[in-house]
C-alpha cells in the first residue's frame, strides 16, 4: 500500500495529489511506501528554497528524497514501509498542474 500524507497551507484540495501520487508509485512498481506532500505559499517556499538551495525566491516544486530505488529493491517485507521522502509544492510559483508537479517531485 502506498501512503500519501498531504498537508495544505493555502486552500488547495490535496485529494487529487494524493490519488495521483499513489497511482504513479504503483506504476513505478512501488507496492509499499510512504511519501509526504506539503502545499505552501510563496513566502514559505522561498524560505525552504533558501535554506536548502541558497536561492531567495519561491519555486514551483522541491523534492527531498529519503529511501531510493536501491533501498526499495532489498526492503524487508516485515517492518515499516520505506519512506520515499517529501515533496513541497507552491501553487503561486507553478506553471504546471499541481498533480504534474507532485509526480515530478516523486520521480
Amino acid at each position: 500500500m502506498i501512503e500519501v500524507v498531504a498537508t495544505d497551507e493555502v486552500g488547495v484540495d490535496v485529494a487529487s495529489i494524493e490519488r495521483v501520487l499513489a497511482w504513479a508509485a504503483g506504476r513505478l512498481d512501488v507496492r509499499s511506501a510512504s511519501v509526504g506532500v506539503m502545499v505552501v505559499g510563496p513566502e514559505r517556499m522561498a524560505r525552504i528554497n533558501h535554506e536548502h538551495r541558497g536561492i531567495d525566491r519561491a519555486t514551483d516544486v522541491l523534492a527531498f528524497p529519503l529511501d531510493g530505488q536501491e533501498d526499495l529493491d532489498g526492503w524487508p517485507a516485515e517492518g515499516p514501509p520505506p519512506e520515499l521522502g517529501d515533496v513541497v509544492i507552491c501553487p503561486d510559483a507553478a506553471d504546471e498542474p499541481l498533480t504534474t508537479l507532485a509526480i515530478h517531485g516523486l520521480l
